[in-house]
């Protein structure tokens, strides 16, 4: 990794690149499911979760923990309780403005999920916006003469947020690193700021009726 790539420094006292790899994969059962396809929820409460995984981290199995998909709420409860603070898609249609705000408030850092918006996942409907087709965006990549993908990239790090953009294409990997020779003027980063329309794209919908769904409340 390039040595211009800035890192930043977890609550632990390990550092982060500000930019990572997204990697996600899913393995069999990981949501199983009753006979009528309905997802079987799991009875442990997740602070229950977050205690066991502080103890990986103390017997040295692990280095980092951290939440995802979690509310002000949930992270709330979790603070009540840890010996170790923990460390959300993210993108212009979902800028989590409020949410950043209340883990800066925190002494939490934010990562950037989905920061290109997902433009691949299988489950989107015809008439979803597609963030990497936004005309706003095209206008700013020409600007700039980066492409929209690094527009994206370079707007979260300048907000200060760790970003894992996915790829499987060296190319593009090596692109979404190319970010730091140029800055998006503060009139575009406002400008970026109001795309924000609650877009999210991860919805989670087939666990609405989980007790604990964390996208319930504003943030």
């Amino acid at each position: 990794m390039g040595s211009k790539v800035p890192f930043v420094k977890f609550n632990n006292g390990h550092q982060f690149p500000i930019i990572g790899l997204g990697t996600w994969k899913e393995e069999a059962g990981l949501f199983p499911q009753d006979k009528d396809g309905k997802t079987l929820y799991s009875d442990v409460d997740y602070v229950d979760t977050w205690k066991a995984l502080e103890e990986c981290v103390k017997e040295g199995l692990t280095r980092s923990i951290g939440l995802s998909n979690f509310n002000s709420q949930q992270i709330d409860r979790i603070l009540a309780v840890a010996e170790i603070k923990p460390v959300v898609e993210c993108h212009p249609y979902l800028n989590q403005k409020k949410l950043k705000e209340f883990c800066e408030s925190k002494g939490i850092l934010l990562t950037a999920y989905s920061p290109l918006g997902s433009p691949d996942r299988p489950w989107a409907k015809p008439g979803d916006p597609q963030l990497m087709d936004d005309p706003k965006l095209k206008n700013l990549s020409e600007k700039y003469q980066k492409t929209i993908a690094q527009i994206l990239i370079r707007y979260q790090v300048q907000r200060g947020i760790i970003v894992i953009p996915k790829s499987v294409t060296k190319s593009r990997i090596e692109s979404n690193f190319d970010v730091f020779d140029f800055e998006l003027s503060a009139e575009d980063m406002s400008y970026i700021d109001g795309f924000d329309c609650n877009g999210r794209v991860l919805h989670l919908d087939w666990l609405k009726d989980h007790k604990h769904f964390p996208f319930n409340i504003e943030f």
